[in-house]
């Protein structure tokens, strides 16, 4: 193999670890998000709860 052959494919691999980190990375936002939502959810529940 070449020089340009091995460059080419240290490359491909350099992107496709980093787009396989960004897939990672927004579905642990995305997680995150929904476990906020459910907990300001829950709180909503427990004071309605406690107010009447």
């Amino acid at each position: 193999m070449t020089a340009s052959t091995l460059t080419k494919i240290a490359a491909a691999c350099a992107v496709l670890m980093v787009l396989a980190s960004c897939a990672n990375t927004i579905r642990g936002v995305g997680r995150d998000t929904a476990n906020a939502v459910h907990a300001t959810e829950d709180a909503g529940h427990t004071v309605k709860r406690a107010a009447q």
